[in-house]
């Protein structure tokens, strides 16, 4: 029996047998790098897992942001429920990194909060690395940034097994060593409760706790019981406890490196001495200073990862640690969405670097604090194996090294790609609004795509004028009514939805059989041979899908679009003539959000979120009150806000970071 036992009620169908051939070939022949072409609705993630199936190497799944990444984990997680899947992206509600503005010599200390529950999805991540092979890690971009030593995090895992005789203070002092604390009142994750001969541990990756009993200095027994009920689950004879944070350290290594970061921050003052920057010395000075004597009392200080090239006693430039350390060797790779993962990896290191020069060359850091940084892409490259890119549109970057792409043109389920239609720009508000209504009139929806935000909300004020039900949809939208207008669109409360590029990458809809793009012959980024692949893709899951391209010209990318669909649309019209098959609407039900991973309910498994909070748009200057929330409705109404801050702190939009974490405060009840 291999590693992964795949669970799914349906057989693999239309190209993806021999998709699935093909990609397991190629990793059995160590082929370093393949592209998997699939189009919109044609089971990518059905075919990767029938693939993982049958390789038995742990996995890495990366996706370009945290939302994709949960729709991801909740498919694998359906897929292989007797195995280890795990979901890892960054742990900060918001974050808000240190940085100095020189014009306005304006310094900002860096500001953060962490969200335990995401912590212990990623410890819980590291641990199932360090324990066995049947592991499929579900990623954001953000694990090639820093962890701790795997070689660290390994030693200072604490196994204990019956009949040892190590004694309970050992075990209780080495507890303390990887972070525990002790709480014999109530206590948490993370935390060990003592009474007389017997020890609880409660691991902070698990809803568990551990039991030790002892006799004299033997370990006697040992129980993994429930948290809430006590109940007994099992009866290991051998554990191993795992430290409560990823940066762990010897007490020992922070004294050895201290001498070395004294020297670093004697030579960055004699420099600045010497250039007659006499307050950049002297804050160096005094920075330097108090985060070792922070470190020395209390083994912490803020910003402690700035010196974590002297912590982990590394090289300077050698790469840090990071989340594919903890993976063996033979790993295998799976890049989502790679038309735009990869341009993000490679553009991560540069933008960090950039603003930790600042705060260098004005006294703030040391050098040393370019060694806290995210991967290099090359060195991305160089740590990852056999890789598989997945995208509708992959770019020339994978096509390039992979060659030929492996192809999932034939749905499973027989759909068609959508008609395309071109018709004039004059008119075109005029058109496309017939077009709604013939839809509202079969129940169908209709996506709208337009070339700027003013545009999306012009139009959509003026078809709600019309008494057409539509919405607006773009970036400036929180989080929680960004996911509230798809849902009605899903429930028929909105007949159509006018944004840009949010309608592209990630969002399955069904319902949707008409996606018109307004202006598409402006050639540019929205308007790109990939950019309108992606759109059109929206319609491809229902069996009546059209795309309507509004246009005086056809522009070299219009005709790429119309001669990829004709082509693909008759080889999929001749397997479905071939095998007797009619085309249906895929009928799919809402996959899990961040928030429902992250907070799962008291019986621990995922609960249905977002309720119908108002009829109204939700915005900042709404009245909460006048909502009439129940304490359910308004705790759903604080968790979307929460994914809505951790979304805008990922994508570098700190000020709105932080207004979202005051609104969040706002609605927090005393």
């Amino acid at each position: 029996m291999g590693l992964f036992q795949l669970h799914s009620p349906y057989a693999p169908a239309g190209d993806q047998p021999q998709a699935i051939a093909k990609m397991v070939e190629n990793l059995r022949n160590f082929q370093r790098y393949q592209t998997l072409l699939g189009v919109t609705g044609s089971g990518k993630t059905f075919t990767l897992a029938n693939a993982i199936a049958q390789v038995d190497r742990p996995v890495l799944v990366l996706s370009h942001n945290k939302t994709l990444a949960a729709q991801l984990y909740s498919e694998f997680k359906a897929f292989f429920p007797e195995n280890a899947v795990e979901y890892f992206i960054s742990y900060y509600d918001y974050y808000l990194p240190e940085s100095y503005i020189p014009q306005t010599d304006t310094y900002i200390a860096k500001d953060a909060s962490i969200n335990e529950n995401i912590e212990k999805l990623r410890l819980s991540a590291t641990a199932s690395l360090v324990e066995r092979r049947d592991v499929i890690v579900v990623a954001s971009v953000s694990c090639i940034y820093g962890l701790g030593s795997p070689d660290d995090y390994a030693d200072l895992c604490v196994r204990i097994e019956i009949g040892d005789t190590t004694g309970r203070n050992e075990i209780l002092r080495r507890l303390v060593d990887i972070q525990y604390n002790r709480n014999d009142v109530a206590p948490e994750k993370g935390e060990f409760r003592v009474r007389g001969d017997l020890v609880d541990v409660y691991e902070p990756q698990r809803d568990e706790y551990i039991r030790i009993s002892f006799f004299g200095d033997q370990i006697e027994s040992i129980e993994r019981r429930e948290v809430r009920s006590n109940r007994v689950k099992t009866r290991p004879k051998v554990v191993t406890m795992f430290p409560c944070k990823h940066f762990v350290l010897p007490p020992e290594r922070i004294e050895s490196a201290s001498s070395a970061i004294l020297g670093e921050m004697a030579e960055r003052v004699a420099y600045f001495e010497q250039n007659n920057l006499l307050v950049e010395a002297q804050r160096i000075y005094q920075r330097v200073n108090y985060d070792l004597e922070m470190m020395k009392e209390i083994g912490y200080c803020s910003g402690i990862e700035n010196y974590s090239m002297h912590l982990a006693n590394r090289r300077p430039g050698t790469r840090p640690y990071c989340l594919f350390d903890f993976f063996p060797k033979d790993f295998l790779t799976i890049i989502d969405e790679s038309h735009v993962t990869l341009p993000q990896l490679q553009a991560m290191y540069r933008a960090d670097r950039n603003r930790k020069q600042v705060l260098i060359d004005h006294g703030f850091r040391l050098p040393s604090a370019l060694e806290n940084r995210p991967l290099q892409f090359e060195e991305f490259q160089e740590i990852t194996g056999e890789t598989i890119f997945v995208s509708a549109t992959p770019g020339e970057f994978e096509l390039e090294r992979s060659g030929e792409p492996v192809e999932l043109i034939v749905r499973p389920t027989g759909l068609l790609d959508p008609v395309i239609e071109i018709r004039p720009l004059e008119g075109q508000v005029d058109d496309v609004i017939a077009e709604v209504r013939n839809a509202a009139e079969k129940k169908e929806r209709v996506l709208i795509t337009t070339l700027t935000k003013k545009a999306s909300e012009r139009l959509s004020d003026y078809f709600r004028e019309l008494n057409i039900k539509a919405a607006y949809l773009h970036s400036e939208l929180d989080a929680l009514e960004r996911v509230r207008v798809l849902n009605k669109l899903r429930d028929g409360d909105f007949d159509c939805v006018i944004g840009i590029n949010l309608l592209r990458e990630g969002i399955d809809l069904p319902e949707v059989a008409i996606v018109a793009i307004l202006d598409a012959d402006k050639e540019g980024f929205l308007r790109s041979e990939r950019s309108l692949v992606q759109t059109v893709g929206r319609a491809a899951r229902n069996k009546a899908g059209r795309a309507i391209l509004y246009a005086d010209n056809v522009t070299p990318s219009m005709k790429k679009l119309i001669t990829q669909t004709n082509a693909r649309r008759k080889r999929q019209e001749e397997y479905n003539t071939e095998h007797g098959i009619i085309p249906e609407t895929i009928k799919k039900n809402r996959s899990f959000t961040i928030g429902e991973i992250v907070a799962p309910g008291a019986d621990g498994k995922q609960k249905r979120r977002m309720p119908k909070l108002a009829e109204n748009m939700f915005t900042d200057a709404t009245d909460i009150d006048d909502l009439g929330l129940t304490d359910k409705e308004l705790d759903a109404l604080i968790g979307e806000l929460t994914g809505e801050m951790r979304s805008a702190a990922e994508s570098l939009e700190f000020e709105r970071a932080a207004d979202l974490r005051d609104q969040i405060r706002k609605l927090r009840r005393p």
